[in-house]
């Protein structure tokens, strides 16, 4: 027989006992199971099977509504689990929302954190009704390398290919605040932006801590930087604002922008529906942006 079939008939053996060995080893996914009969735990294994160090033994990422069990008939990435998030999930045939804040108003989702809190009872009835099941993903998805919310965001602002001198420091060609600002309510579609400083200010070295990492953060983070501009989520009034409102008084060039805490983070969920989506190809996967809850007067 021709040495060359041999060769072939080698090659094919080793290629199946490769591949073998690969099922073998690969973690306990449940890779096989039809995409039509997945359920919300397995759902849940695949993702924290992308997290570096693995499951976390203390975290807020848990259940908050619906059952483990259940089949998954659709899923919705959003910020926050809002009613009207939840209506229209349920609209979509979708029963599986994937949140990163809390869904009853407090961190770690404590329902009975205020007594006699009708608010909690109405959504608990609501979830139950349409057998939704809510799950949080804040501390993994910021465990990802990148930051899932930061990747998302950067993406967004076309911020991506500046070089960063640290996970959340950028330089970006030198520009006046004002259009930094016109920047920002562009492309994450923000009406009204908070800020201190001089419009006419030239900005380049920028500190962008999304979300609500506190004061500390915020200044350590715009101080070891020496950044010119500070944009955050959120801020309590006595701390970061305080500060570059001092800061400036004492003729530092510092400013401050304040974009809101949805709307500083809803891109990271809006980018996990593009890096969810091929892991489960056969599951429809959609964004629905909370929004920002105030009105301006």
């Amino acid at each position: 027989m021709n040495e060359n079939i041999y060769k072939r008939r080698d090659f094919l053996g080793n290629v199946v006992k490769a591949g073998a060995a690969g099922i073998l080893a690969t973690p306990a996914l449940d890779r096989f199971i039809p995409f039509d009969t997945l359920t919300v735990s397995q759902v849940i294994d695949r993702i924290l099977a992308e997290v570096p160090g693995g499951k976390l033994n203390d975290t807020v990422d848990t259940l908050k509504s619906g059952s483990g069990d259940q089949v998954v008939t659709g899923i919705v990435t959003t910020m926050f689990a809002t009613v009207k998030v939840i209506e229209t999930a349920a609209k979509m045939k979708a029963n599986f929302i994937i949140a990163h804040e809390p869904s009853f108003y407090n961190h770690p989702d404590d329902r009975n954190w205020v007594e006699h809190n009708e608010v909690v009872k109405e959504k608990i009835a609501l979830l139950e009704k349409h057998q939704m099941a809510v799950w949080r993903f804040h501390d993994y998805w910021h465990r990802m390398k990148p930051d899932g919310i930061l990747h998302g965001v950067l993406l967004k602002m076309g911020w991506l290919t500046y070089n960063t001198r640290e996970e959340t420091v950028f330089q970006i060609p030198a520009q006046p605040l004002g259009d930094i600002m016109r920047t920002l309510k562009q492309t994450l579609t923000i009406p009204h932006l908070r800020y201190i400083g001089d419009p006419a200010a030239t900005c380049s070295i920028i500190a962008l801590l999304p979300g609500a990492t506190g004061g500390q953060k915020q200044l350590s983070t715009g101080i070891s930087s020496k950044a010119d501009l500070i944009i955050v989520g959120e801020s309590s009034e006595w701390e970061t604002p305080e500060y570059i409102r001092d800061a400036r008084a004492l003729g530092k060039p510092v400013s401050l922008i304040v974009l809101g805490h949805a709307y500083s983070e809803e891109p990271g969920m809006e980018w996990l529906v593009q890096w969810l989506q091929p892991k489960l190809p056969g599951i429809r996967i959609s964004h629905i942006a909370s929004g920002e809850p105030f009105s301006w007067g």
